[in-house]
């Protein structure tokens, strides 16, 4: 009897359980055809918000509170999260819209001033290097002025014509940069002027930094090629008033002396 009993008592408790099994797979089911028909019916919604062709604002806040709605149900059967997506709506505001578009446009700016800045800085420095190499031309034959003969002045000469070209050459490069480098500028400073009026601080700021930046790396370098024209005006100067005293002192019958020392060396 005890048995017996035992094995009822094992018996009715396996069909409690199975009965309490039985009761949460329904509930599970619910929830899940819940979840379901949530989903279809925000597909369906949004579906039909999206295919209209002129999207009111008001349409665009019952979209919303559709979304909301949806990912609700969504939430509470399946365990979604709906936040980020709400926030992402919520930020689709022309303000913000704009506020991006001048962010972009800053940093676009921001690059092609980076890049123009580098091809001036570059541009003026090889110039300047032209410029020194020429004045050091002309100096060394400054220097030997009366003691070449007449073909070693010629190959002389056309050391330093050929310097000259490409000492031009440069310069033409520097103002071919120096226009695309002015209107990196002038377009850097209507950026970031845009993007100060729509709220974008801090692309604004970046801006004007970039452009203090890069006018200062252009006025360092333009400072060095101004020294060097300088120096080189200074030196045709002086190489005028040398080819004078030469030519002076050949007409005054010092021509026999040079041809003397040309045979003595």
């Amino acid at each position: 009897m005890q048995a017996i009993r035992q094995c009822s008592a094992c018996a009715t408790g396996g069909l409690l359980q199975s009965r309490t099994d039985f009761l949460l797979l329904r509930t599970n089911m619910a929830a899940l055809r819940r979840s379901v028909a949530c989903l279809n019916f925000f597909r369906s919604t949004a579906a039909s918000v999206l295919n209209s062709r002129k999207p009111s604002r008001q349409r665009l806040v019952r979209f919303t509170d559709v979304t909301r709605t949806s990912l609700a149900c969504l939430s509470v059967g399946s365990g979604l999260s709906a936040v980020p997506f709400i926030q992402q709506v919520e930020n689709l505001s022309h303000e913000s819209l704009i506020r991006r578009a001048s962010s972009m446009v800053t940093d676009s700016a921001n690059t092609y001033l980076s890049q123009t800045t580098q091809a001036l800085v570059d541009s003026i420095t090889q110039y300047a290097k032209a410029l020194h190499t020429l004045i050091a031309l002309q100096r060394r034959y400054l220097a030997s002025l009366g003691k070449l003969s007449t073909a070693e002045e010629d190959a002389i000469w056309q050391v330093i014509i050929g310097q000259r070209v490409e000492v031009g050459d440069r310069l033409d490069e520097c103002n071919r940069f120096e226009s695309n480098w002015i209107n990196a500028i002038n377009l850097c400073e209507m950026a970031a002027e845009a993007a100060y009026n729509t709220g974008a601080e801090h692309a604004s700021v970046t801006a004007k930094t970039n452009l203090q930046v890069a006018k200062v790396q252009v006025e360092e370098v333009r400072q060095i090629s101004v020294d060097a024209e300088r120096k080189l005006a200074e030196t045709q100067a002086e190489e005028i008033q040398r080819m004078a005293e030469y030519a002076s002192f050949i007409e005054s019958g010092g021509d026999d002396v040079h041809e003397a020392y040309l045979r003595e060396d």
